[in-house]
């Protein structure tokens, strides 16, 4: 609900439904009676935003046109804001301009007199100075809403977790991409059950997604792909033993679950089948991994034309450019250093395929995501949100990155 429902701001003018025209004149007494109609007229319903009890068109009331308040999008306006999130209001109702002869405060005065705010004998407001330096201190710990300082020390600490385990036993880092996938699933079902009331059968998705990625790995695609027609199946017939109602929503939402994480983690297995299928992986994750700071750092610094505003306003068109760029370079060198028979030529055709199509899949996310209404789809990884808001630009990744090194280099 925005302002306009609430009918016109009150101004310092017009309180407690009193009017200076609406007073006759001071040898006749007063012609309107402010007491009288403070009872008749009803109060405005002030709705529970933080900051509800800011005058209106101050700050508060700015943001209130900018934020619906209940963390959920309204049609037609973005969800999420680049600005760093707003100091709370102080607790309780603010008192309103005095001024009226229905205020009890007031004494009759008029505004800008001995009773308003700032004047001798009257609090002043609170000085600007406390929250303007909690928002710098703010500003130098986060960035686009994130904790930079966090948000580093989890990817460091993931990144060796995963090196370790990919150059290690490659069983291993099967294992590692089975949690994820699991992970990323029970985030996924609990998203959509609270906020659409979609139960997509947790069970079902976990154990055949799961068998997926393992299938992957030991028999390839063909395993993949039978795999995955048995997930989808289980999904049909494990929703069959709750009632009818939502039926069909429940085993779409379920089987597109199956396919959107687990299906497409299983080409991260079946490129490690192949001899040098610890450099295909470390390949892929860098490319990845450099396409999207190549965004941000080229955006953070040069952004200014919006990529797409409606899913999410934080990407421009120079950090398209940025990730193309970075990823091309890392490509040329990847394919020539750690692929076996790649070529330089190649690494740039593989970072460009890279950065489109992990963009697209950021942005397909995005697009789940402000639909259900939600900023991240978890809280696991501090700075980063949850398994699936980092799995988001892998897994459409993965399968394009999988096909053109069987094209470049084979098997």
């Amino acid at each position: 609900m925005n302002d306009a429902s609430w009918g016109a701001p009150q101004r310092a003018d017009y309180v407690g439904g009193w009017r200076p025209q609406d007073r006759g004149p001071l040898s006749a007494g007063p012609a309107y009676d402010g007491h009288d109609a403070q009872q008749t007229r009803p109060m405005p319903i002030v709705p529970d935003f933080p900051d509800a009890g800011r005058d209106a068109g101050g700050p508060g009331d700015r943001d209130r046109r900018n934020d619906s308040g209940r963390g959920a999008a309204e049609p037609g306006r973005p969800l999420f804001r680049d600005e760093l999130p707003r100091e709370p209001a102080p607790a309780g109702p603010q008192p309103p301009p005095a001024g009226g002869p229905g205020d009890p405060r007031g004494g009759g005065q008029a505004p800008g007199g001995p009773n308003a705010p700032g004047a001798a004998g009257h609090p002043a407001a609170p000085a600007a100075a406390g929250p303007a330096d909690t928002a710098g201190a703010a500003k130098a710990k986060k960035r686009a809403g994130r904790d930079l300082r966090a948000a580093i020390g989890v990817g460091v600490g993931l990144g060796a977790v995963i090196v370790a385990s990919l150059f290690v036993v490659k069983a291993v880092f099967v294992g590692v991409i089975t949690v994820a996938v699991v992970v990323g699933l029970w985030e996924l079902t609990s998203r959509l059950q609270e906020r659409k009331g979609i139960k997509a059968p947790l069970v079902p998705l976990a154990v055949g997604g799961a068998a997926m990625v393992v299938a992957g790995y030991v028999r390839g695609a063909e395993g993949a792909w039978v795999a995955t027609a048995l997930t989808a199946l289980a999904v049909l017939v494990w929703r069959m033993t709750e009632p009818p109602e939502g039926y069909l929503k429940d085993v779409t939402a379920g089987v597109f679950a199956a396919f959107y994480v687990p299906f497409l983690a299983t080409f991260v297995s079946m490129m490690l089948t192949a001899d040098d299928g610890a450099q295909r992986v470390l390949t892929f994750l860098l490319l990845t991994v450099v396409s999207d700071t190549g965004a941000y750092a080229v955006g953070w610094r040069f952004g200014k034309r919006k990529l797409a505003p409606r899913i999410s306003p934080g990407k421009t068109r120079e950090g398209l450019l940025g990730a193309v760029g970075f990823a091309m370079v890392a490509g040329a060198l990847c394919m020539q250093f750690l692929i076996d028979g790649g070529a330089w030529w190649q690494g740039i055709l593989l970072g460009l395929a890279v950065a489109v199509t992990a963009t697209l899949g950021d942005l397909g996310e995005s697009m789940i995501k402000r639909d259900l209404g939600i900023k991240d789809m978890g809280t696991l990884l501090p700075g980063h949100g949850g398994i699936m808001d980092r799995l988001d630009s892998l897994l459409p990744t993965a399968p394009v990155v999988w096909l053109l090194l069987v094209v470049f280099v084979g098997t």
